[in-house]
């Protein structure tokens, strides 16, 4: 389980719950002002190169981009690729927030959900996620993240994580129970969730002893001692959350790239984080 958000530019409100297990908005319009003005490497109204695989034709390709462009133009919507299905006349279309929508030729007609192999009873959309969720761990700004060592920290995880949620708090505790490992804690705040979670962030990571004070918050609840406000990166590390596609929390990133959504109880987190060191 796991809290999550609608979709960063509120695509398409018809399509919105499909898409989301729970309903949120926007992480923080703050994050996204704040990462313009630092030139981030946010898509978030940029034009895009859209990814267009070798089957698709070129005309197909341009109607559906054209399509969905124009008529979510209000809500920034970019078209970042297109490939085909094992159906033949559906396209599967990756659209802002690397969410995965399946589409006609002509883009007119749009359908959200999980696409299943039911002889083998896989989800190809699920296997696609994977693929395109994927992290490039060692590029991960861990300066920006709040770090603990338990042991040798031989294993490693980074966690987005906002400091308001309850299974953020949940996978703190079972955090704690493990030895040797290194957790990176990036703060992705939703305050359209928890309308005090920002705040805190921006409180906790201006602390003097940051490791201490979060832990201290997420798996005892004491309170957090008010600071003066300092220079942080929690815009930026929600927004990098986002450029992810992460839609809600906690996330886990592993050092192969792959990612965890949700709370998981020991011992089988622990067994997924050795699983996925490389």
């Amino acid at each position: 389980m796991m809290k999550t958000k609608k979709f960063a530019l509120a695509l398409i409100p018809a399509i919105t719950l499909a898409l989301m297990a729970c309903g949120g908005t926007p992480a923080t319009n703050n994050a996204q002002a704040a990462t313009k003005e630092n030139n981030s490497s946010s898509s978030v109204n940029k034009p895009v190169n859209t990814q267009v695989d070798k089957n698709v034709p070129a005309d197909v390709a341009k109607a559906i981009t054209q399509t969905l462009q124009t008529n979510y133009a209000s809500q920034n919507l970019q078209v970042l690729s297109i490939t085909t299905t094992p159906i033949t006349g559906l396209y599967e279309v990756v659209v802002s927030g690397k969410q995965i929508t399946y589409t006609d030729a002509t883009g007119q007609f749009m359908l959200v959900g999980d696409l299943i192999a039911t002889k083998e009873g896989r989800s190809l959309t699920e296997e696609r996620k994977a693929i395109l969720n994927q992290v490039d761990f060692n590029a991960l700004p861990f300066d920006k993240a709040i770090k603990e060592v338990r042991g040798n920290g031989a294993l490693k995880v980074a966690v987005f994580s906002d400091p308001d949620c309850p299974y953020c708090k949940r996978l703190e505790r079972e955090l704690a129970k493990m030895t040797n490992v290194t957790i990176y804690n990036f703060m992705m705040p939703i305050p359209s969730l928890h309308a005090d979670a920002a705040r805190k962030a921006v409180q906790i990571w201006c602390q003097p002893n940051r490791t201490q004070v979060w832990n201290a918050w997420m798996r005892e609840g004491k309170a957090i001692p008010k600071v003066a406000e300092c220079a942080n990166p929690v815009a930026e590390t929600t927004a990098l959350g986002e450029s992810f596609g992460f839609n809600g929390t906690p996330t886990l990133v592993f050092p192969n790239g792959k990612t965890q959504s949700g709370y998981l109880p020991m011992p089988e987190m622990e067994i997924v984080i050795k699983q996925n060191q490389k």
